[in-house]
């Protein structure tokens, strides 16, 4: 080692460490800043590129609602689509007849668009430039109801009669087009009502007439004769006249014999003169089905109706109507006719529709209403399979016209019951298959013991004494006569009276006191039927009342009730 300046050897090296270790610690603080810069520089980069993540999804999800809202736009800004209603088969590939905005189009399909799809009636959607571009296989639901008189001889129009009275050339839709053949009948024929766009003049559908539709009732009744007691020649009778004609109409018509068109149905109420007529059709329809080669043992016959008319229904405030509702029911009873089928026509309460014309009080309707159902039973005559069948208590309010012979050709009195039909009547009712008091019963078989209970009942019915006596009748000679229960009774009555008894009978095996059905329960039932009804005779205008219970003959001038004429 060389020694320079006169400076000792060793006081040099220790300034040199010195040096040394001062340059050692600044490196250290500058390696130390370094890495610390470093790390704040890493930091600063992580936090930059969560920064920038973020900025992204931000820009993307902003680029969506941007996407979003032009759809948007575009969908707001879309042209409003028009409708409208094809009216013949295509011609071509590329054009279609079609109606809108009340004009006749000839426009042309969208590449989309099958003309194969698309038949008279069918809705389109039209573009803007009036192109179809989409079917729609759903049919107006909305529209004008017009009476259908006739289809046009081309098969594809029609005329329609509309609420007005005008009569208007529509088209049919495909639904309603075709003719009847045997197989298919026709989907439309005249009296329809049908569902009209009066702008396109298109009819769509048939659409059920309520108004007539609720006044009918079509199902054939279950009813048989074996139902009815009582009447067994009165049922004869009406047999005789109505199914002997449908059934053996060959003889008839070898013999120039011509059946009746109508038979009326008369006498008291509650004697079975709608459970006749509902025994008739049933009886007919099992005929017709028998005719037919059919199965009959369901009890069911699809091909024959029963028009039930509710009468007083029938009436309608406005001029006209009821005329219309008569002309629609004989339109449905000829469409039923025409295929072979028998119709019954049964107009109940014949008399408060069909009175005397000139007997109104505060109205004349019966000089339009009855020259209605003459002319409907007139136009009748064609058609075998309809049967008119009246029923009414008042047959001397009904207008003779309608009552002549050609008309209703057969009128036959439905009597109430005497004591071997009123026997004969209980015998529907008081079955052996009931629950009777078994002490009362013994050791008497259910039969015989229903037939001495139907036998005590009809003792009591038919007693003659001043405990049945029900009214006084004073007639205008001065003679009285004496109407006792006997001379009311009913099939309706004898019914009731049973079902009274059977509510006695329930009612003490609830409290405990009884068994089954006994005799008290059933003459106890007629004593209080009796009792019910002896406040019922109408004293105020006598001979009504004595007409509409069935006393005829002389005329009656005063009813009087006993008890009130011993407390005169």
């Amino acid at each position: 080692m060389t020694v320079t300046d006169g400076r000792s050897p060793a006081g040099g090296g220790q300034e040199r460490v010195t040096l040394d270790r001062a340059e050692l610690a600044r490196l250290r603080r500058a390696a130390d800043e370094a890495a610390r810069a470093d790390r704040e520089k890493s930091v600063k980069i992580d936090a930059l590129g969560a920064r920038n993540v973020r900025l992204a999804e931000l820009l993307k999800d902003s680029r969506d609602q941007l996407e979003a809202l032009k759809g948007e736009v575009e969908r707001l800004g879309t042209p409003p689509s028009t409708y409208g209603i094809v009216l013949a088969e295509p011609t071509g590939p590329e054009t279609a007849e079609v109606q809108a905005a009340g004009r006749r189009m000839r426009l042309t399909l969208a590449p989309g668009v099958d003309p194969a799809t698309l038949s008279p009636g069918m809705t389109v959607r039209l573009n803007e430039a009036m192109t179809v571009v989409e079917t729609c296989p759903e049919q107006p639901v909305t529209g004008v109801t017009a009476i259908l008189r006739d289809v046009l001889a081309d098969g594809e129009r029609a005329r329609v009669v509309l609420g007005n009275d005008e009569e208007h050339i529509v088209h049919l839709a495909a639904a309603l087009r075709g003719g009847r053949t045997a197989d298919a009948p026709a989907p439309v024929r005249p009296g329809d009502a049908v569902l009209v766009d009066p702008k396109a003049a298109v009819a769509f559908e048939v659409v059920p007439k309520a108004e007539v539709d609720e006044l009918l009732l079509e199902e054939v009744p279950t009813v048989d004769y074996s139902d009815i007691g009582g009447l067994g020649p009165q049922i004869e009778q009406i047999r005789d006249a109505i199914e002997l004609p449908f059934v053996h109409h060959e003889l008839y018509r070898e013999f120039h014999l011509a059946p009746p068109k109508g038979v009326l149905l008369y006498g008291p109420p509650g004697c079975g003169k709608t459970l006749i007529a509902k025994a008739v059709a049933h009886s007919l329809a099992r005929a017709a089905a028998e005719s037919r080669g059919e199965d009959v043992s369901d009890g069911r016959y699809p091909n024959s109706y029963f028009l039930s008319i509710k009468g007083p229904e029938l009436l309608n405030k406005y001029v006209g109507e009821t005329e219309r509702h008569i002309r629609s029911i004989f339109e449905r009873a000829r469409e039923k006719a025409t295929e072979g089928n028998p119709v019954i026509v049964f107009f109940d309460e014949m008399d408060s529709i069909f009175r005397t014309r000139g007997s109104g009080v505060s109205s004349d309707m019966e000089t339009t209403i009855v020259p209605q159902l003459l002319a409907e039973i007139d136009g009748v005559e064609d058609l075998r399979n309809v049967i008119v069948i009246g029923a009414s208590n008042r047959e001397d309010m009904i207008d003779p016209a309608i009552l002549r012979p050609g008309r209703l050709d057969l009128k036959i009195r439905i009597d109430r019951p005497d004591r071997d039909a009123a026997a004969d009547i209980l015998t529907k009712y008081v079955t052996p298959d009931l629950r009777f008091d078994p002490e009362e019963i013994g050791v008497a078989s259910p039969v015989d013991h229903s037939t001495e209970l139907i036998e005590r009942i009809v003792d009591r019915l038919y007693t003659r004494d001043e405990s049945t006596t029900y009214v006084h009748l004073v007639f205008a000679s001065g003679r009285r006569a004496a109407l006792h229960l006997a001379d009311l009774t009913s099939g309706a009555m004898l019914r009731n009276i049973v079902d009274r008894a059977k509510k006695l009978a329930i009612k003490d095996i609830v409290h405990g006191t009884g068994r089954g059905l006994t005799t008290d329960d059933f003459l106890d039932a007629v004593d209080a039927e009796f009792a019910e009804n002896t406040d019922l005779p109408n004293t105020s205008n006598p001979q009504e009342w004595a007409r509409l219970t069935g006393v005829r003959g002389e005329r009656v001038v005063e009813v009087v009730v006993p008890h009130r004429e011993e407390n005169a």
